[in-house]
């Protein structure tokens, strides 16, 4: 309700000042632990065991600074990032764009954080409080060595994440994109685990990849192959695209990834794609365009174990994650089912 009252004002404002805003509210609400939900929901997955499947995407959360507040709110998870070794600025502003008539969002933010120590210094902060909370990291756009940057990343915040989710699918860090192709991807995995496995060896979190939704067929194969070989946690399908289809908003010209409405068919594509490949042997995460339970259940249905929201929220504000689960439950007992486990895959 207070986000319905406040949406008119938010939205006179710059999409980024909006979401600075967004940020700032979180951090004024009381800390609360995370709210009950129904039975049934909640499924492991690499080894964690998540209170429902409803997450908060990266991005949403760059520095870390609202993890606990998002739980409080009703999501099962919250993944916090992208996050560089160094603090770095982003691309220039403007950078981001509300397609209000789309219900998307066009972004060229550029990896801007604050860096490694000071996300590090909140982690640490919340250890010993309840909920999981991966952490997505990325490479410097100016470094010499992007593999090192990950691998760096890996052991800093190895002791401190629910799960590492290493993004290689941005298409605002020029070259960044071409770490998927499958030479280069083996070689990023093998540095990301021995990392990981060197900086927290008695309680290693699980690895996740997160892929771009453009991909080709050889594409997909190849980073199947790679994330069974390396036993990797989660694939999370997909990043946003540099595709456009049909666009209605005056911005729909500006460069970047385009994530809400318009991608859900392609990113529900994708994941149909990976689990195929994988033939269901790794769990996959579904991104991309989600904004109703329906939209949800139908990715869980198509072989999400997880979903992930984060431009819907723009649109209906953070209440949305608790909806979606109440929804959840409501189509998975519709549907004949005892556990949300049961229905992943089940189309």
């Amino acid at each position: 309700m207070l986000f319905r009252l406040l949406k008119p004002a938010l939205f006179a404002l710059d999409s980024e000042t909006g979401h600075r805003l967004a940020i700032r509210g979180l951090k004024a609400l009381p800390l609360r632990g995370p709210m009950p939900v129904p039975g049934g929901l909640g499924i492991t997955v690499a080894g964690l065991s998540f209170p429902n499947p409803v997450g908060v995407a990266a991005g949403f959360d760059k520095d870390a600074e609202v993890p606990d507040a998002l739980l409080g709110l009703g999501f099962g998870f919250t993944e916090v990032g992208s996050i560089t070794p160094l603090p770095q600025a982003g691309n220039p502003q403007p950078r981001l764009f509300r397609l209000v008539e789309d219900q998307a969002v066009i972004n060229r933010m550029g990896f801007n954080n604050a860096g490694a120590e000071a996300a590090l210094e909140r982690l640490r902060a919340r250890v010993g409080r309840p909920g999981i909370v991966g952490v997505n990291i990325g490479a410097n756009k100016d470094s010499a060595d992007r593999i090192a940057d990950y691998a760096v990343m890996a052991a800093k915040m190895a002791p401190f994440s629910s799960y590492l989710c290493v993004n290689v699918s941005s298409p605002n860090t020029p070259g960044l994109r071409a770490l998927q192709d499958e030479a280069a991807l083996s070689a990023l995995i093998d540095a990301v685990i021995a990392a990981r496995d060197e900086s927290a060896p008695d309680s290693p979190p699980p690895v996740f990849l997160k892929v771009a939704p453009d991909l080709e067929p050889a594409d997909i194969d190849a980073i199947a192959r790679i994330a069974l070989d390396k036993r990797l946690g989660a694939l999370v399908v997909s990043n946003t695209t540099i595709s456009r289809p049909a666009l209605r908003s005056h911005h729909a010209g500006e460069t970047g990834g385009l994530s809400g409405a318009p991608l859900r068919e392609l990113a529900l594509e994708r994941l149909r794609d990976f689990r195929k490949a994988t033939g269901g042997a790794i769990p996959l995460v579904g991104v991309g365009g989600i904004a109703t339970a329906e939209h949800a259940w139908e990715r869980i249905r198509a072989g999400a174990s997880l979903v992930q929201l984060y431009s819907a929220m723009v649109y209906e504000g953070p209440g949305l994650g608790a909806r979606i689960v109440r929804g959840l439950d409501r189509l998975m007992r519709r549907d004949g089912f005892a556990s949300i486990a049961e229905a992943v895959g089940s189309e």
